[in-house]
């Protein structure tokens, strides 16, 4: 039978349909990752660098996608999660002159359904809270969500599901290119698993202690967090780079790398 609202005076009325588009657009400091969701299925993901642009050049790549997919599906809303300051007016802009309407942003005023115990709760990054609604509805409680991007971030989910807060630490590129700079003699190196942990070249060491460092300190914050935390906790890696280093972790349970756009659709789903 399906769920209705119950209005004072015992009228029912319908709960509101949710869009069947909706545009996501998670504006990283490195990345910007647009998700397009028709219905309750992710169509489509795509991953841009983050640059400043003006509201005009980033309708310009809306439309591009718009092209690509061969149109938004109809009443499509959109909802933004930004945590780079400097680009979110123009993506605010651009999604409302779109789409006909602003974007829902993602923030701990609008997570409504979300308690958060960190002491500032206005100091959670956007990212932060839409990892938190996605894994507490779609991978349950307690939860760790790891998420390795600029930042590499763990956030901490109850098993009542409350945001308990996390730890912030630098990001795998972010350190390793500050190795690069600093030592004249260390060139850069792709990032990928060498063939041992004892590297014999200068090329293999350097994927090791990036690779390998990344997975150990991922290990060790996750169990030293799991001690703190009532139950044994989901571990869920999300992120640019999850794919490459989650492999190399023990502590790792599952990769999703579009959970961050999956909180963005919940939390539009609980405001419509």
């Amino acid at each position: 039978m399906p769920e209705r609202r119950i209005r004072r005076g015992g009228r029912a009325t319908p709960r509101p349909k949710a869009p069947a588009g909706l545009l996501a657009v998670d504006v990283g400091n490195s990345e910007t990752v647009i998700g397009l969701f028709r219905g309750s299925d992710l169509a489509g993901f795509w991953r841009l660098t983050s640059r400043r642009l003006t509201a005009d050049e980033a309708m310009l790549l809306l439309h591009a996608l718009r092209t690509q997919v061969g149109g938004w599906p109809a009443a499509t809303a959109s909802v933004l999660c930004s945590v780079a300051p400097q680009l979110t007016s123009a993506w605010q802009a651009a999604l409302q002159r779109v789409l006909g309407q602003p974007p829902l942003e993602v923030n701990a005023a609008s997570a409504q359904s979300l308690r958060i115990r960190y002491r500032d709760k206005s100091a959670v990054g956007a990212d932060r809270i839409a990892n938190a609604l996605a894994a507490r509805k779609h991978y349950g409680t307690p939860a760790i969500v790891v998420d390795l991007g600029t930042a590499t971030t763990f956030d901490c989910v109850s098993r009542s599901g409350e945001y308990l807060g996390g730890v912030i630490a630098p990001g795998v590129v972010t350190s390793s290119e500050e190795l690069f700079r600093r030592a004249a003699r260390l060139g850069r190196v792709e990032l990928r698993r060498p063939p041992r942990a004892l590297g014999r070249s200068t090329e293999e060491s350097l994927q090791s202690g990036v690779l390998y460092g990344a997975a150990g300190q991922v290990d060790a914050l996750v169990r030293r967090l799991a001690l703190e935390m009532k139950g044994t906790p989901h571990v869920i890696a999300t992120g640019g780079l999850a794919s490459t280093i989650a492999p190399e972790c023990e502590t790792i349970n599952v990769v999703d790398e579009s959970l961050t756009l999956k909180g963005m659709k919940v939390l539009w789903e609980e405001h419509a």
